[in-house]
């Protein structure tokens, strides 16, 4: 394909199809850099794969990049963990929004682009994928109504931590009862006066059969949600007064359809730094 040909063919992409700002689908992805790596893969991460990997791609428009301590590794619930095992594997967490509608449009690139990168030795081998997941849209539910900004912000926003959470339910019919209940009596409720400004609720989605053999498939693609609480306050600081029961959100404790998997906090990581990886163990 010539340059010319290849230049055309973008400017006619680009004309048709949706093009909006909603966060119709995410990217959610939690890795363990194997001990002795830390520092190695932050490096990568920070300065080739979150570009050359995800913010280069078309349709992904926003990301952040989230870091749990030990000392915050150690808040995480339930001990016995379907997602993570053992419950403090996942030290990092990337989080990136992809434009509504153009999930097939972003996936066909970035199988292709991970293929070369891989080839190309520009894939760092020493972690693991513990929770790697494409996600579609379900709801966000705001604890201030039209004020504050909107999920479309959420990662470029300077929120100063972030949860995420994992539901399982027993069947689509109860995930479809689980989101409801979350959407319209649980989450509010929660999210009054607390530090959470926002919660985004997902569903997985199964990843491509050629895929990167490293990511594991999705599972609980008909039974799972993932819940992002943008957190304005360090969890740290208000751990105790506000999120330590969230094991019970949505549970059989609490008369509801779901299975709390994981409750994990994060605060976001300093692009550019080694900032928390001497904390990581």
């Amino acid at each position: 394909m010539s340059e010319e040909t290849r230049s055309e063919t973008y400017a006619e992409l680009a004309s048709v199809g949706p093009y909006g700002v909603r966060p119709g689908h995410a990217l959610i992805t939690m890795v363990e850099p194997h001990p002795g790596h830390e520092y190695a893969y932050n490096r990568w991460y920070e300065d080739d794969h979150y570009y050359a990997g995800a913010m280069a791609m078309p349709w992904m428009y926003a990301g952040r990049r989230w870091v749990a301590t030990r000392e915050l590794q150690d808040l995480r619930v339930p001990e016995k963990s379907a997602v993570a095992r053992p419950v403090t594997a996942g030290c990092y967490l990337s989080t990136y929004w992809i434009t509504e509608g153009r999930y097939d449009d972003h996936m066909k690139w970035t199988v292709g682009i991970n293929k070369r990168l891989n080839r190309d030795a520009r894939v760092h081998q020493e972690r693991t994928h513990v929770f790697t997941a494409f996600q579609d849209h379900e709801a966000t539910v705001y604890r201030d109504g039209a004020a504050g900004p909107r999920d479309f912000h959420a990662l470029d926003h300077p929120y100063a931590g972030l949860i995420l959470q994992v539901i399982d339910s027993e069947g689509p019919e109860e995930r479809a009862e689980l989101l409801e209940r979350l959407r319209t009596r649980d989450l509010p409720r929660r999210l009054a006066g607390s530090p959470a400004a926002m919660v985004t609720l997902f569903r997985p989605t199964p990843l491509p059969g050629d895929r990167m053999t490293y990511v594991k498939q999705v599972e609980g693609v008909d039974t799972r949600l993932t819940l992002l609480w943008f957190l304005e306050r360090d969890p740290r600081e208000c751990w105790t007064d506000h999120f330590a029961d969230l094991e019970t959100l949505g549970g059989a404790g609490d008369g509801g359809p779901g299975r709390v998997e994981l409750v994990a906090p994060f605060i976001p990581t300093v692009p550019g730094t080694d900032r928390y990886v001497d904390q990581l163990r």
